[in-house]
C-alpha cells in the first residue's frame, strides 16, 4: 500500500473529535501543555532498530529464515527488530497477487506464508536470548474488507453520506487530492466498544509471545486518546516501547517512546542530490530543538518500506553520497533505523505486493553498520534521547564539510564528512568526496 509521507502537525486538525466520556477516561493532556516524554525502557537508551519485511528477507520468506540470520544481526549490532505486520492478509479487494502487510484479515494470527505463531514465539525467544528486542508493526487505523470485526461490528466501522462502509480515504494535505485505499476500510473510534478490542488484540501479542512493543502504523490518525490508555494497559503486563508513525510532539508525552524524523531523511536526501547546502542540517537541528522535548526519541533514517518501494532505492535517492549519509544518520541525535537488505547495498525498489527477495550479495556494507551500531551501543554520547551528549557544530573550513562532535560522561565523538563531489580538507587532512572519518574518545 503506497503511503504519502505522513505529517501529522499538518493532518492533526482532521483527526476526529472523540466522545467527552472517552476523552476524560484516558486521562490525556491536552496540546500545549508540557514537554515531558513517557518513561523509556533501560534497554531502549542505547538500541537501534532493524526492519524486517519477512516476505523478502529470503528465498523461502519465512520466520525460520529470519530466525537463522538472529546471530549475524547481533553481532552487527542490532538492538531491536521491528517486524512489518506478520497477520493474514485480506483477499477482498486485495492488491497485487499476496496484497499488503497493512491489510489485516485477522489480528490475532500469523500469516502462514510467514510460518505459525509458534514459529514466531520460537523467534523472540532466540532473539532475546542473544540480547535483542522485538517490536511487532501495528495496524490500528484500518483492517481488511475481510476481517470479522466487518461482519460482527460493523458500527466500529467509517461510513460515507449512505452510511456505507467504505474504503479508507487518506486525509489530503493542502494542495493535493485524496488518496483512497481500496484495500482497506477505516475504523471508526468514536465508538467505545472499538478501544478494549484493540488493546485486548495488542495485548495478545505480549501474553503469547512475548514482544517487548510496537511501531504503530499511521499513529497520527487514530486517536492520541486511545494510544495513551493502550500504552497504559499494555504496560501493566510488561515494560512497553512504542514507536508511531507520525511526527506529532504531542504524541510522545504519554504514548510513545520515538515517531518519525521525516524532516531529517528529506534533509539527508536533498543534500545527498545537491539540492541543499550541508549547513541544511543546522538548520533540522533548530526545528528538532524547537520542536521536540529532550526525551523524544526521533527514529532516524536513510529508507524504510516505503521509501525504498515507493520513493527509489538508496542509489537513486543518495548515489555516492550514500554512506555518509548512514553515518550521519547513526551518529547525530536520533535512535537510527537499518532497512533489511541495507548492510548488502539494496540498490533497488522492493516489490511491495508480490514476492522479491533481497539479493544478499556478500554484504558489502556489513562492516560499516557493525561499526556504526556497535558505536551506538558502547559510546556514551550516542545514547537516545536526553541521555545522550550534546550536539555540537564545529567550523568548517570548505563548505561542502560537515563537522561535529558528541560529548558524554568524559567520552567524545567527532564526526566529518565531505558532502560533495570534490575533494576537501578539514583539519589539516585530505577527505575524498562524500569521504567521511569517525574519531572517538
Amino acid at each position: 500500500m503506497r503511503r504519502r509521507k505522513f505529517n501529522t502537525l499538518a493532518l492533526a486538525a482532521a483527526a476526529p473529535s472523540l466522545p467527552a466520556a472517552a476523552a476524560a477516561a484516558t486521562g490525556s493532556r491536552a496540546e500545549g501543555e508540557d514537554g515531558d516524554c513517557v518513561s523509556h525502557v533501560a534497554w531502549s537508551r542505547h538500541t537501534s532498530l532493524y526492519e524486517v519485511n519477512v516476505r523478502q528477507f529470503s528465498a523461502a520468506g519465512t520466520l525460520a529464515e529470519v530466525q537463522a540470520q538472529l546471530p549475524r544481526l547481533q553481532a552487527m549490532g542490532v538492538g531491536a527488530l521491528w517486524f512489518m505486520p506478520l497477520q493474514p492478509i485480506g483477499v477482498l479487494n486485495r492488491k497485487g497477487t499476496l496484497g499488503s502487510y497493512y491489510s489485516i484479515r485477522d489480528y490475532t494470527a500469523v500469516n502462514p506464508e510467514f510460518g505459525t505463531l509458534a514459529d514466531f514465539k520460537r523467534l523472540v525467544a532466540r532473539a532475546h536470548a542473544l540480547g535483542m528486542k522485538v517490536l511487532l508493526d501495528w495496524v490500528a487505523n484500518h483492517t481488511a474488507w475481510d476481517h470479522p470485526w466487518v461482519r460482527q461490528h460493523p458500527a466500529w466501522y467509517q461510513r460515507d453520506a449512505q452510511g456505507r462502509i467504505h474504503a479508507f480515504v487518506y486525509p489530503a494535505a493542502p494542495g493535493s487530492a485524496p488518496e483512497v485505499w481500496a484495500d482497506v476500510v477505516g475504523l471508526d473510534y468514536h465508538q467505545p466498544g472499538l478501544w478494549p478490542a484493540m488493546t485486548d488484540a495488542m495485548a495478545f501479542w505480549l501474553r503469547e509471545a512475548d514482544i517487548d512493543g510496537f511501531r504503530c502504523d499511521v499513529a497520527g490518525l487514530v486517536p492520541i486518546p486511545f494510544w495513551t490508555q493502550a500504552r497504559a494497559a499494555l504496560s501493566r503486563i510488561k515494560p512497553m516501547f512504542m514507536l508511531a508513525e507520525a511526527d506529532l510532539p504531542a504524541l510522545h508525552r504519554r504514548a510513545f517512546d520515538a515517531t518519525y524524523d521525516w524532516d531529517l531523511c528529506t534533509t539527508l536526501q536533498r543534500v545527498a542530490q545537491g539540492r541543499d547546502k550541508p549547513t541544511a542540517l543546522h538548520a533540522w537541528w533548530q526545528r528538532e530543538q524547537a520542536k521536540y522535548p529532550p526525551d523524544a526519541y526521533r527514529m532516524a533514517f536513510t529508507t524504510n518500506h516505503d521509501i525504498n518501494s515507493w520513493a527509489g532505492s538508496d542509489r537513486e535517492l543518495y548515489g555516492q553520497a550514500f554512506e555518509a549519509m548512514a553515518v550521519l544518520a547513526a551518529t547525530l541525535p536520533g535512535l537510527p533505523l537499518v532497512y533489511g537488505g541495507q548492510e548488502a547495498g539494496l540498490d533497488r525498489r522492493l516489490a511491495f505486493f508480490e514476492r522479491d527477495p533481497i539479493a544478499w550479495k556478500g554484504l558489502r556494507l556489513q562492516g560499516l553498520y557493525t561499526r556504526l551500531l556497535q558505536l551506538k551501543r558502547t559510546h556514551a554520547a550516542l545514547a537516545n534521547g536526553a541521555a545522550g551528549g550534546a550536539l555540537q557544530w564545529q567550523p568548517a573550513a570548505h563548505p561542502q564539510v560537515l563537522a561535529y562532535t558528541r560529548q558524554r560522561d568524559g567520552e567524545v565523538l567527532r564526526v566529518t564528512a565531505n558532502l560533495g563531489p570534490d575533494p576537501a580538507e578539514q583539519g589539516g587532512r585530505a577527505l575524498a568526496p562524500w569521504g567521511w572519518r569517525i574519531e572517538t574518545a
